[in-house]
């Protein structure tokens, strides 16, 4: 009870230290809203799902105050900013993640609630609210601001929308945006102008990446948008790619604060304080020592010993009831002798005392078997903590070791880091090309994301500017398609793959890179939207000359035998069937069985 006693004490005290350094560290706190039930237009399905996501990474990351909002018409999402503006005051750090669809409009960005109608582009002043309302929020926080905006969705409310002023532009995605306070960053799911897929999964891409590096403890947030950035890329094919606008100042910035080098020094071994207990039950030889300490420990190395050491006492105690029970029948037989008994007493008395010893000696040699037992355990218990030290003194050496690697390589890099701001101050940035090369450079890009079909030249030709603006259409880029700039070509180097489709001739279909002639099999034929057709079967239409051609054949065949008689030497006889040559052995004659009609011949056989 004792032993309790004590370690509930040392634990009340570990919580008191755990509650004073958490006091003393900063103050974290986090908004997150996902909307996806909108009323006027198609649902999204995972902005209630990515809040929840990001909700429970800032819970786990120990934040101090963590609000989680879904589905937040316009007046509940202004009271819900309004709100935690309030609990911003005293913080450190404050977070705001949206995820939803949000509009730019005229350069400047608008977060849409669930109850949004947007009939006109003037109703984007009343019905959502403006980003920078977001950034009043996070505005008082003393370290660092963040924004998260998973809403560069592509927005169905501006193909419907109406517009009451033709020049008021909407664009695609959200609008670039250039915080005016100092340590505020603000973090797009796509860059400016772009937009983001929701994604075929229960999250969103940009969620996920976010979910997976922002908790790493002491990881710089600049960096931790880098690794989201190039798995968002990986996961989307290069389509999506976030950004990040706003800077900090020199030192590394984690949302999670990076866990203190474990010092050098000798460690609790966490089987101490079982040890510790199975050397009490040792010492007092207890079976309620024993039947305690099971109870408390009942599995592991030292709760098979003390099973051990219990088998020992048993045997004891069965041993020394077997010797009382051999010296009570001893007794017994001597007394029955003295009082001269009859033989059959004694006979019987004497067999009981014999069984008894023999049960004594059974005994004696069970605890021995025991005996013998608990020593070879001891044995081992001995060898196994000696070999656990060992382990543990070289796991110290190693970790020790490591913590010295890791002191002297952040030593390094701050020096390397401080060398290299000096010598960046010193010399002037380099470019990335040479002025006269930019424009072929561009030019060889386009030809490889398949925008250009000419070879590249060193002026910016119209052939040029035709192929950048394809680029633009295909990349949902803005660039000026008049000048080839290392903007343009940063964006071109960007693209892993081929953006603008490959366009064939008719009977040729894309296949990769290169077009394909197009082989139809036998019978068929490439139709106009170049795809193989059967070619039909002509039929034979009947005309209003088609009579009179056959009388015109007719009395040519009725006319033709004259004038093969009378032209050639050999004979032939024309019947209503036709004409034919006369068989052989036959000849023309009269037959008098045949009707002859105006003289004629017939054939005449043998």
């Amino acid at each position: 009870m004792c032993v309790n006693i004590v370690r509930s004490f040392c634990a009340l005290i570990v919580a008191t230290l755990v509650t004073c350094a958490s006091a003393q560290a900063e103050k974290r706190v986090a908004l997150v809203i996902g909307n996806s039930a909108y009323k006027n237009t198609l649902r999204l399905t995972n902005p209630v799902n990515d809040a929840a996501l990001i909700g429970d990474m800032f819970r786990k990351a120990g934040f101090d105050a963590v609000d989680v909002k879904t589905d937040l018409n316009a007046s509940e999402m202004r009271r819900t900013l309004r709100d935690f503006a309030g609990r911003v005051r005293d913080a450190d750090m404050a977070v705001i993640y949206y995820a939803g669809h949000g509009i730019e409009l005229d350069g400047s960005n608008y977060l849409i609630p669930t109850d949004a109608m947007l009939e006109t582009d003037g109703d984007v002043l009343d019905e959502t609210v403006a980003l920078d309302r977001a950034l009043f929020a996070v505005e008082p926080a003393k370290r660092l601001r963040l924004v998260i905006l998973d809403a560069c969705r592509d927005n169905p409310f501006s193909k419907t929308m109406k517009r009451m002023v033709a020049s008021r532009a909407i664009g695609r995605g959200l609008a670039k945006v250039e915080p005016t306070s100092p340590n505020t960053m603000i973090a797009f799911a796509a860059k400016a102008g772009s937009t983001a897929s929701d994604g075929d999964s229960r999250n969103s891409p940009f969620a996920t990446a976010l979910a997976e590096h922002l908790p790493k403890p002491g990881l710089d947030l600049r960096k931790a948008f880098g690794f989201v950035r190039d798995d968002v890329l990986k996961a989307t094919g290069s389509r999506q790619e976030p950004y990040v606008y706003g800077s900090l100042g020199g030192d590394d910035v984690p949302l999670v604060p990076a866990k203190p080098v474990a010092v050098a020094g000798p460690q609790a071994n966490p089987q101490d304080s079982v040890r510790r207990d199975y050397e009490l039950a040792l010492q007092a030889g207890l079976r309620e020592a024993w039947e305690a300490f099971l109870q408390t420990y009942p599995d592991g190395f030292y709760a098979n010993l003390a099973r051990v050491q219990l088998k020992k006492i048993a045997a004891e105690e069965e041993r020394t009831a077997a010797t009382e029970k051999a010296r009570l029948a001893e007794q017994e037989k001597v007394k029955l002798a003295a009082e001269r008994a009859h033989k059959a007493e004694l006979e019987k008395a004497a067999a009981a005392a014999k069984a008894a010893e023999d049960a004594r000696i059974a005994a004696e040699k069970q605890k021995q078997i025991e005996q013998a037992k608990a020593e070879a355990a001891e044995r081992e218990r001995k060898v196994a903590e000696a070999a656990a030290a060992k382990a543990l003194a070289e796991k110290q050496v190693m970790e020790k070791a490591a913590a010295d690697a890791a002191a002297k390589h952040v030593a390094e890099k701050q020096t390397s880091d401080a060398e290299s701001k000096k010598v960046a101050a010193l010399s002037p940035p380099p470019s990335s090309a040479p002025a006269q090369d930019l424009p072929r450079s561009v030019q060889v890009e386009l030809r490889r994301v398949g925008c250009m079909k000419a070879e590249p030249y060193s002026e910016w030709s119209e052939t040029a500017q035709r192929s950048l603006t394809l680029f633009n259409k295909y990349a949902g880029t803005k660039f000026d398609a008049k000048i080839a700039n290392a903007d343009v070509l940063d964006a071109l180097k960007g693209k892993s793959g081929r953006v603008c489709p490959l366009v064939c001739d008719h009977g040729f279909r894309a296949d990769g890179d290169q077009c394909s002639k197009i082989v139809c099999r036998a019978g068929h034929r490439i139709s106009d939207d170049n795809e193989c057709e059967k070619i039909p079967e002509k039929k034979p239409v009947a005309t209003r000359d088609e009579p009179a051609r056959r009388d015109s054949d007719r009395k040519k065949s009725e006319s033709s035998p004259a004038a093969s008689q009378a032209n050639s030497s050999g004979q032939i006889v024309c019947t209503n069937a036709g004409c034919r040559p006369l068989r052989p052995g036959c000849k023309l004659g009269r037959s008098p069985s045949v009707a002859i009609n105006g003289g004629g011949l017939t054939e005449v056989c043998n």
